[in-house]
C-alpha cells in the first residue's frame, strides 16, 4: 500500500543523491554552491530541501527528521559566524525529543524548554570558550521550527525566518498564510515592542543608513546566543568594534523567547514553506506559494531559490548566469544564505497510520540518517 514511501525512503537513504535537472533546469545546473534533496517521505506526505551557500562559511543549517510519530523541520541562520547555528542543528531537536518523552507529549511548552535549554547550552559554552574564542560571543542564530504531531502543527521562531503555508481558497485560487512573526527591527511593531521593554534607553533602536537595528548593531530582536547583547559578562573585546556597545549593559536586548502557534491541520492546508529570510527578501509570501502551486513537486526547494537568485542578479544589473560564476564569501553581497524546506500535506497519509522509516536530513552536508522520532511512538 505504501511501496511509494518504500520507494522515496529508499532513494534518501542510499547513495548520494545527485540531482538530475531536466531540460527547464539547465541553467542553474552548474552552480556549485546550490544543493538539493527531492521528495523523501515525511509522516503526512513528501517533502523537498534546498539551500545555497553565500557567506566564506555557510551560517544557515537545517534539518528534518521524520518517521511514523511525526515531522519535525529545522531552519537555523546564523549570523556573526557559524558557530551558534551548528549548535542549533546538534542540540534543539535531541533537547525537544527528550523533553516530549519526560512529558508524554510535544506542547508548546515542551516547545518552548527546548528552546530554553537550547539557549542555556549555547550561553555554557560560550562562557567556556571565550578566552580562546572571544568572538563567539558575538555568534547567534535565527531559529524556526515546525512539528507535525497527531494532525497537529506547531510552529516556533526566534528571528526573521518565516513559515509559510499555501491553503486552497474558496474560488480554488492558493492563498498564503503567514504562521510566524518577523523579530525584526525593521517593523514598527517590533521597534514598539523594544522600546516598551526599555523605556530608559533612547538608543534601543537606531537607524544606520536607512536600515533600523537593535542598539545600531544587529536587524533581528530576538536569538539563540548572541551572548553579548544578553549578559555582562560576555562584553565583545574592543578588538572587534563592530560589537562595541556605546553604554553599559543594563539587562539583555535581545530575546530567546521564541513565538509560536498551534493549530489543527485544516483539509484546504496543502503545503508549507519553511526558509530563512535570504528567501523572503526576494520574494513575497504569495509568490512564493503560486510558485509551489504551479510547479511539480520534485525540484521545488531548488526552484524557489533559484527563481529568488535570478531577482537578486536582476537588482543588481547582471544576468544569473554571472551571478553562478562568483563565489562563495564575494557572492554575499549580492545574496545571503538560503535555505527552503517545502513540505507538502497528503491528507489521505495524515489520516491514517502510516508505517516508515526514521529519517533524518541535514541541508548542505549531504547528511542523511536515522531519526529519533521513534522515541515519541506511543506517546
Amino acid at each position: 500500500m505504501f511501496s511509494w514511501l518504500a520507494r522515496a525512503a529508499a532513494a534518501c537513504i542510499g547513495p548520494v543523491l545527485q540531482f538530475r535537472p531536466s531540460s527547464k533546469d539547465e541553467d542553474d545546473r552548474d552552480d556549485s554552491l546550490l544543493w538539493s534533496r527531492d521528495l523523501c517521505p515525511h509522516s503526512a506526505g513528501e517533502f523537498s530541501i534546498g539551500v545555497v551557500q553565500a557567506n566564506e562559511r555557510i551560517e544557515d543549517h537545517s534539518q528534518v527528521e521524520t518517521g511514523s510519530a511525526g515531522t519535525f523541520v529545522g531552519i537555523y541562520d546564523g549570523h556573526g559566524g557559524p558557530e551558534a547555528s551548528c549548535f542549533v542543528l546538534d542540540h534543539l531537536f535531541p533537547h525537544l525529543m527528550r523533553i516530549a518523552r519526560e512529558n508524554g507529549s510535544i506542547s508548546e511548552d515542551v516547545l518552548r524548554n527546548a528552546f530554553s535549554a537550547t539557549e542555556a547550552g549555547f550561553l555554557s559554552l560560550v562562557r567556556r570558550s571565550a578566552a580562546i574564542k572571544p568572538s563567539i560571543a558575538a555568534t547567534g542564530s535565527c531559529c524556526l521550527v515546525g512539528v507535525i504531531w497527531n494532525k497537529t502543527l506547531c510552529v516556533a521562531n526566534l528571528g526573521d525566518s518565516r513559515a509559510v503555508l499555501g491553503c486552497l481558497g474558496r474560488s480554488g485560487n492558493i492563498i498564503a498564510e503567514q504562521l510566524t512573526q518577523d523579530h525584526n527591527a525593521s517593523m514598527e511593531e517590533v521597534r514598539q515592542e523594544l522600546r516598551s521593554l526599555h523605556p530608559d534607553d533612547s538608543q534601543i533602536v537606531v537607524q544606520k543608513q536607512g536600515v533600523w537595528r537593535v542598539k545600531g548593531i544587529i536587524q533581528v530582536s530576538r536569538s539563540i546566543g548572541d551572548a553579548y547583547l544578553k549578559r555582562p559578562e560576555f562584553i565583545v573585546d574592543p578588538s572587534f568594534p563592530r560589537f562595541q556597545l556605546a553604554g553599559p549593559l543594563r539587562r539583555p536586548v535581545l530575546s530567546a523567547e521564541p513565538s509560536i502557534r498551534t493549530r489543527v491541520i485544516r483539509p484546504q492546508d496543502k503545503f508549507l514553506i519553511f526558509a530563512s529570510d535570504g528567501l523572503w527578501e526576494h520574494l513575497t509570501n504569495q509568490q512564493a506559494v503560486e510558485i509551489v502551486y504551479a510547479y511539480p513537486r520534485k525540484g521545488i526547494a531548488r526552484r524557489l531559490i533559484r527563481i529568488a537568485l535570478k531577482e537578486a542578479a536582476r537588482k543588481r544589473e547582471m544576468r544569473y548566469q554571472d551571478l553562478k560564476k562568483v563565489e562563495k564569501g564575494v557572492r554575499r553581497f549580492f545574496h545571503d544564505d538560503i535555505t527552503v524546506v517545502v513540505l507538502f500535506v497528503d491528507h489521505e497519509l495524515l489520516s491514517k497510520d502510516v508505517v516508515m522509516p526514521d529519517l533524518s536530513v541535514k541541508g548542505f552536508v549531504d547528511s542523511v540518517g536515522s531519526s529519533d522520532f521513534s522515541i515519541l511512538k506511543g506517546i
